[in-house]
């Protein structure tokens, strides 16, 4: 069981704060303990997106590497210009869904059910997910620009859908 470092919780709040998925319940006073775990989750998912950005620019080298000298810089532009229309694309796809989980924001159990799922499916797929992963080293550095844009949204947010959902679970 977790307690604040402040003792007692303020006037008028339940004696039980939900724990949310990668928050516990330092979303409720939202202090330094709070911030440090958003930075540090932020920092952990921008350092894996870093080293995969590194492997799909190393995949996406080997096969250029076979293209005719003629299609290299037209396929390396063709690149830059999709990876960065991907990587707005992503932000807005994450940016509408943010928008439209606060509309109707899960509770903390159904946070963590989702969440749950999430990682359930993750690891279904992992073996699918490698092979994929090499047949589309031509077009993985945009795949992953999107990501880039999707992650860069998601941690960039004022506040989650799941605080919103446990903030009005307390208020009743």
């Amino acid at each position: 069981m977790t307690t604040k470092s402040s003792g007692s919780p303020p006037l008028g709040a339940p004696a039980r704060i939900p724990s949310l998925p990668g928050l516990g319940t330092t979303w409720y006073e939202r202090g330094v303990r709070y911030w440090l775990r958003r930075v540090s989750g932020a920092v952990l998912w921008f350092a894996v997106l870093a080293f995969a950005c590194y492997i799909a620019l190393a995949l996406h080298r080997s096969f250029r590497g076979h293209l005719p000298s003629g299609v290299r810089m037209v396929w390396d532009w063709a690149q830059v210009v999709v990876s960065c229309v991907a990587l707005v694309w992503g932000w807005v796809v994450q940016r509408r869904g943010h928008r439209r989980d606060l509309l109707d924001p899960p509770t903390p159990s159904e946070a963590r059910g989702r969440r749950r799922d999430r990682t359930r499916r993750s690891t279904g797929l992992a073996l699918a997910g490698r092979i994929l992963f090499l047949i589309a080293a031509p077009v993985l550095p945009t795949l992953l620009a999107y990501v880039v844009g999707w992650v860069l949204a998601a941690f960039t947010v004022r506040e989650y859908p799941s605080e919103v959902g446990a903030r009005r679970v307390l208020e009743g």
